[in-house]
């Protein structure tokens, strides 16, 4: 259980993760990806990351959990984990080469900030993309999200908590490929060898320019959704609303 790091191709990075059984990940959890990807990033034998996850779904956010066994006692948790994914996020988009998500199953909240800041995103037929924030008491990532459907599907999913499926993101143009569960991590390290046959300096540069001309600076825009994140649960609205997550679907 974890996050690790492999090299399946010459000049290819592999980081997994691993946290059963959804993989919603604890703050250091977050703070330990950030690692992995920077490190894979630094190594000069590397020219392209691939980022995936084992088990049912690529992630499924904060963990709740964690925050929860702190309600009442402080925003220590929440502060961790605010930090932590703007940590993550960054090292994806930062990275000092291009990382390619593999992603299957569920994508929801912080994968969204993982999969929205990577360089090309490979899809099982079965995943999905959302951001239940709302339902979690939370507010964020709707910076990454922008980035894989335009601006008024942006909105209404966010505002529904609805989720888009790994088709109707090709459709958009932000999913490389479609392809059955049992050959995305192939497919994944089909398109990173790709990458990777390019000269090994050029495509660091290449990857510096590209994010030099983007026309938003999604660590600052993030950090910017994440103050009305800390002014709901300051107002106890946040507290409110994840108290009730899940109970609908029990009940």
């Amino acid at each position: 259980m974890g996050v690790s790091t492999s090299s399946p191709d010459k000049h290819v990075a592999l980081v997994t993760v691993d946290f059963p059984p959804v993989n919603a990940l604890p703050v250091q959890g977050w703070y330990d990806l950030a690692d992995a990807v920077r490190a894979a990033g630094r190594d000069p034998g590397n020219r392209c990351v691939v980022l995936t996850a084992e088990g049912r779904g690529f992630n499924a956010g904060v963990d709740i959990k964690e925050l929860r066994r702190e309600h009442g006692t402080g925003h220590a948790a929440l502060i961790g984990a605010n930090h932590g994914c703007a940590e993550a996020f960054s090292a994806v988009y930062e990275c000092e080469v291009p990382v390619v998500a593999a992603v299957g199953g569920f994508c929801l909240g912080g994968g969204i900030g993982l999969v929205g800041n990577a360089d090309a995103i490979v899809a099982s037929e079965d995943a999905t993309f959302g951001l239940p924030e709302l339902d979690r008491g939370a507010l964020g990532a709707a910076t990454h999200l922008a980035r894989l459907v335009p601006q008024h599907l942006m909105r209404a999913l966010y505002y529904t908590s609805r989720t888009a499926t790994a088709a109707e993101l090709h459709a958009h143009g932000s999913v490389w490929r479609v392809v059955p569960r049992a050959g995305l991590l192939d497919a994944a390290l089909e398109l990173a060898a790709e990458i990777a046959r390019k000269d090994g300096s050029l495509i660091r540069l290449a990857k510096a320019a590209i994010n030099g001309i983007d026309p938003v600076d999604v660590r600052r825009s993030y950090r910017f959704e994440q103050g009305f994140t800390f002014e709901a649960n300051l107002s106890g609205v946040a507290d409110r609303v994840r108290d009730t997550f899940g109970k609908e679907r029990r009940a």
